[in-house]
């Protein structure tokens, strides 16, 4: 039985990943997006390699009420929401709970917006490949809704860059159109923290820290890190 690699942190993780996507670096057409939050630690360490200008793209799982952890779909900035019907329909979950659990999780991505990038626009995507990264996928269910929400901003290309996910998971980010990097693809899978040695929380704090670090850079390297490209 193959031994499955874990990671020692999010760094660690980013620099691998970020060599596993060495094709792009120094490229002006490419900009890189972490999921906040666990996902920005990796994506700064890629961006970092690549030159790239690193945003972030906010995504908000639709946990199951009483059993969080499980999602039955996702939404992301732009009007998306993508549902599980599987877990819908199994646990026979109404739309109005659907609806209310949507409305307060628009209300936390609303913040984090504000929080994370202020009164910065958005990175413009169009004709550029962007790499939108995480720090695993288990249920893939924030990364599908991201991918919605790129394809909507009309970028050229789109890869899914993590460090590790199921491979039933890749297959179905695949089946959409994005390109997908993913370093490890355990079987079984288990939760995206078990095959990390260290995986603290990632708080609102380290992410602006990060991304004002990843702002800094781009200024040095005459490459804008919000806004038109």
């Amino acid at each position: 039985m193959r031994a499955w690699r874990i990671f020692s942190d999010r760094i660690e993780a980013g620099q691998d990943l970020a060599k596993a996507l060495a094709v792009h670096r120094g490229r002006p057409d490419v900009v890189v997006l972490g999921l906040p939050r666990g996902g920005v630690p990796v994506a700064f360490e890629v961006a970092r390699f690549l030159g790239a200008p690193l945003d972030v793209l906010i995504v908000r799982k639709l946990g199951v009420p009483g059993h969080t952890e499980l999602a039955m779909g996702a939404i992301a900035t732009g009007g998306i929401r993508l549902l599980n019907d599987e877990v819908i329909q199994a646990l026979q979950i109404p739309m109005e709970q659907i609806d209310r659990v949507a409305a307060q999780e628009q209300r936390e991505m609303s913040r984090r917006e504000m929080a994370y990038r202020g009164d910065r626009p958005p990175l413009d995507l169009r004709g550029h490949v962007t790499i939108v990264v995480d720090d695993g996928m288990a249920t893939g269910s924030t990364m599908r809704a991201a991918v919605q929400a790129l394809q909507r901003r009309n970028a050229s290309k789109i890869v899914v860059a993590v460090p590790h996910a199921p491979a039933d998971t890749v297959g179905e980010l695949r089946a959409m159109g994005a390109e997908v990097v993913c370093l490890e693809m355990p079987e079984p899978y288990f939760s995206v923290g078990s095959w990390y040695r260290e995986f603290p929380q990632v708080d609102d704090a380290e992410v602006r820290n990060l991304m004002k670090k990843a702002g800094r850079r781009a200024l040095k390297s005459g490459r804008a890190a919000g806004g038109q490209t």
